[in-house]
């Protein structure tokens, strides 16, 4: 299976509360967005939403890797890309700091800007999520079971 490319901006980069999720191989450099997208921490989790509005906020930095069609699945499953109030996996150009002429087609989980209420908006906009931001992350409990389930 071909090797998909996939920028990660908050709780999957390397480090970070998520990142066990990521099985990819990262790619050496230091990543940004080609067009500025707002990137802010939202609600009382301080989960990290880049929002898909490209030309509104700040370039945003953040780190590549290269996944199988089964990692990209996890990751699928745990941004919810199939819930209403997940995270939507779109398209979009990122260029090495180190290389800027040079842009990357990336996969990224982006947020549509109208799921974002503004009084959920605790930091941003942020160029780059830190780990002092990533500190302030609570990770969504988990699911209660489903009448009729097994535990």
């Amino acid at each position: 299976m071909e090797r998909q490319l996939v920028f990660v901006f908050g709780t999957l980069k390397q480090g970070f509360p998520n990142f066990g999720t990521n099985a990819g191989e990262r790619l050496a450099g230091e990543f940004v967005t080609v067009q500025p997208h707002p990137l802010f921490l939202v609600g009382d989790r301080h989960s990290p939403w880049m929002l898909a509005s490209p030309g509104q906020g700040l370039a945003v930095h953040g780190q590549v890797f290269g996944v199988d069609e089964a990692a990209l699945a996890r990751m699928d499953v745990l941004e919810r890309t199939g819930e209403a109030d997940g995270y939507q996996r779109v398209r979009l150009q990122v260029r090495d700091t180190r290389a800027p002429a040079a842009a990357l087609d990336v996969w990224a989980y982006l947020k549509d800007p109208d799921q974002l209420r503004p009084q959920d908006i605790r930091l941003g906009p942020l160029a780059e999520y830190t780990l002092a931001h990533a500190a302030l992350y609570r990770s969504r409990p988990p699911a209660a079971p489903t009448p009729g389930s097994t535990p």
